[in-house]
């Protein structure tokens, strides 16, 4: 059952992108870094050993010096891969970036064939964009619906990841919406339905 019309929910992605288009490039770069040290610092992030990264579209706050330091730190690490034949993202391990990824569906960096898959259910915590997120752990994705299948499965935590002009107080969701445990911005982490600001 619907808790909002599709119009609802077009009308805010429109708002979404709108405004990230607004955010200078210069800006984009210096508030992936502070968002990236806020995480840092929580104890969720530190406990974690297996981690669901994305690779970033060039509007979405990058998470990859994470990724790199996941993997130098022993950490076990993947990213999603498109799988024709089902139309749907899986996880794979990535060991190293150099060897293990490429340009795959859409553009978007994947792990190569001969990654291993990652099984959702050793997954600590996933690392999840979007294009907004309200403080509830609602999530607005692109209409695909391919990270909601992606992440029906697993158990871990999953956070939202995204600048602070994509957070608002309630968003359209559906039923089969996946939703998130925390959301991460560069000024703020914010636990769903729990709302805390850091103060930096």
């Amino acid at each position: 059952m619907n808790m909002e019309s599709d119009s609802d929910k077009a009308a805010w992605r429109r708002r979404f992108r709108t405004a990230l288009k607004g955010i200078p490039p210069a800006l984009r770069d210096e508030a992936s870094a502070r968002a990236l040290d806020l995480l840092r610092r929580q104890p969720l992030w530190q406990r974690a050993r297996t981690i669901l990264f994305y690779a970033p579209m060039s509007e979405e706050l990058d998470v990859t010096p994470l990724l790199e330091e996941s993997l130098r730190a022993g950490k076990a690490a993947a990213l999603p891969r498109f799988n024709s034949q089902t139309g749907n993202y899986e996880a794979f391990e990535v060991r190293d970036t150099g060897n293990d990824c490429a340009p795959g569906k859409f553009g978007i960096i994947e792990p190569r064939a001969h990654c291993p898959p990652m099984p959702l259910k050793r997954l600590d915590l996933a690392l999840v964009p979007g294009l907004g997120f309200d403080l509830s752990g609602r999530r607005l994705g692109r209409g695909k619906g391919f990270y909601d299948r992606l992440l029906a499965g697993m158990t871990g935590t999953k956070c939202g990841i995204a600048f602070d002009e994509q957070v608002a107080g309630r968003i359209p969701a559906e039923e089969h919406d996946v939703m998130m445990n925390y959301i991460l911005t560069p000024t703020r982490w914010l636990e769903a339905a729990k709302p805390i600001a850091l103060s930096l």
